[in-house]
């Protein structure tokens, strides 16, 4: 068993033999609980890789095709009238 202590700041150095058993690198973004028995520490997981064949098409759009020129004029109407614009 291993101890650590908590800084003045809130930070938790996690002992060389905890990182290693557990595989983790410095850069590791991990999810932090609270539980009955006190806390626990898992990592976060990324979501898993995609290709563009697995997104391309999700988002349907109802209707005939726009151009870019459409687009491009709908986005800037719609940060417009975010501002208060006309």
């Amino acid at each position: 068993m291993s101890t650590t202590k908590l800084s003045s700041k809130g930070q938790v150095v996690l002992p060389k033999a905890v990182r290693e058993a557990c595989g983790w690198q410095a850069g590791l973004e991990l999810i932090v609980e609270v539980t009955a028995d006190g806390v626990t520490l898992r990592p976060r997981k990324p979501f898993a890789l995609s290709s563009h064949d697995q997104v391309f098409g999700r988002l349907r759009h109802a209707g005939p095709p726009v151009s870019l020129e459409e687009m491009d004029a709908a986005v800037a109407r719609r940060f417009a009238a975010r501002r208060g614009e006309r």
